[in-house]
């Protein structure tokens, strides 16, 4: 039992550094997920490798040396000249749908695994990678000064530092012949040339879309397809270049990705420029949602006026009785017609308190002096008073009732010697005749 343990063992625990090495996810852009990682014999059921290096660019090798390779190893590889140095992102049956996928017709294209890495290969390549980013803006001011209507817009080195791949942008022919020189000059590097679109661009340099994630060029996209303003139309797009166009300054690729669905549901919507015919009125064409098959006309062509919404199928039934020429008396059948004034108009917040989210003021506890000028009971002594004091509340009532109308009463009899006054103060004086 304990050999076949040891032969079919599913390695998944925390290995060098990734936790979950076959099927973990990676700090390396376009990350395959190896959902055949966990079948037993995955590994020894070919010898090919997929080595990821900067950004976006992969390559795939022959383990020759039948290396115990995981998922996120550090492996030194064949180039030309000496050798490069990149990450293990795929093993096993997937590597070969990868190199059908990356059209890899040639065997030459497929080369050999060295080495895993060791401390001598990490520091050469830690001191290569330092270069690039001053070897680009150098560069950027040799083309420059040269004349040439071009982009450098990355610079990668190989792992041993002998030669550095040059990514630049051009919308048109460039002969780069004189700047191979100059940059070999300046640099003493083997120098190799790579045209990309602005797709690619994006990809390399990654970033974050409008719909708050990575892009998908830099994430998991290998194969970049040509996007048109169809696909917006089909769709119902607004086409509004500023919202169409992606971090390339091109329409988005996701774009492509619903158009297919939206075509399918086109097909069973009437034709847009038919005018449909009632008895009150002629409806035209004002927006449709294609996936719930509903279509909303206007009695206005140009206007939004009157809006009925209706389904395609009923949309369809009133095309073909105008084609007998019968009309009818509105575009919702009768049976829709009751049930919208079944149904009328509902408040969802009738009987509800405008006041219901806000806070109740909490109480404050009486401190020790306020309970004191009390007569120094505790709030629960209060309570346990408060019954008797309910059974005084009548005759309390009925006292004060009968005080405040012996009051009333009281107030309203004239006080002595206050009327004389209030008369000798309203009547004019007279004096005394002699």
């Amino acid at each position: 039992m304990e050999e076949k343990q040891r032969t079919y063992e599913i390695r998944t625990g925390c290995d060098r550094g990734l936790c979950r090495a076959a099927v973990g996810r990676q700090d390396r852009q376009l990350n395959t997920y190896d959902w055949l990682a966990d079948v037993p014999g995955n590994m020894e059921s070919t010898d090919l490798v997929e080595v990821q290096f900067k950004h976006t660019r992969k390559g795939y090798y022959h383990n020759i040396n039948n290396l115990p390779l995981k998922k996120g190893d550090i492996v030194a590889v064949e180039a030309s000249p000496g050798h490069d140095i990149g990450v293990v992102t795929l093993t096993g049956r997937l590597v070969n749908l990868q190199i059908k996928k990356a059209n890899l017709k040639s065997a030459d294209d497929i080369k050999r695994i060295y080495r895993l890495a060791r401390q001598v290969d990490m520091d050469k390549f830690h001191e290569a990678k330092a270069r690039e980013h001053a070897t680009m803006i150098e560069s950027r001011e040799i083309a420059k000064n040269l004349g040439l209507k071009m982009k450098i817009g990355d610079v990668e080195y190989q792992g041993d530092g002998q030669k550095a791949i040059f990514y630049y942008i051009a919308d048109e022919r460039v002969d780069f012949r004189q700047l191979i020189k100059d940059l070999a000059a300046a640099f003493h590097v083997r120098i190799e040339m790579k045209q990309i679109g602005a797709r690619q661009e994006a990809g390399r340099i990654g970033g974050t879309g409008p719909c708050g994630r990575e892009l998908c060029c830099a994430t998991w996209m290998k194969n970049f397809v040509s996007v048109s303003t169809g696909a917006a139309r089909y769709q119902d797009i607004s086409l509004n270049p500023q919202k169409l166009a992606g971090m390339c300054a091109k329409l988005k690729c996701c774009l492509n990705y619903e158009v297919d669905d939206y075509i399918e549901h086109g097909r069973k919507l009437p034709n847009r420029e038919i005018v449909l015919q009632t008895l009150d009125a002629d409806y035209f064409y004002f927006k449709a949602d294609i996936l719930a098959g509903l279509i909303t006309y206007s009695t206005d062509k140009r206007i939004a006026a009157n809006l009925e919404t209706i389904t395609a199928e009923r949309a369809k039934q009133i095309i073909e009785m105008n084609r007998h020429g019968e009309k009818p008396a509105g575009l919702q059948d009768e049976h829709q017609q009751k049930q919208h004034q079944q149904e009328g108009t509902v408040d969802l917040l009738a009987g509800d308190s405008i006041t219901r989210f806000d806070k109740s003021k909490k109480k404050k506890k009486k401190k020790p002096q306020q309970q004191a000028a009390h007569g120094g009971e505790t709030p629960a002594a209060q309570q346990q008073k408060v019954p008797a004091q309910q059974q005084k509340a009548p005759a309390q009532q009925q006292k004060a009732a009968t005080q405040h109308k012996d009051k009333r009463q009281h107030q309203q009899k004239p006080q002595e010697g206050k009327p004389q006054e209030a008369q000798t103060k309203n009547e004019p004086k007279h004096e005394p005749k002699e």
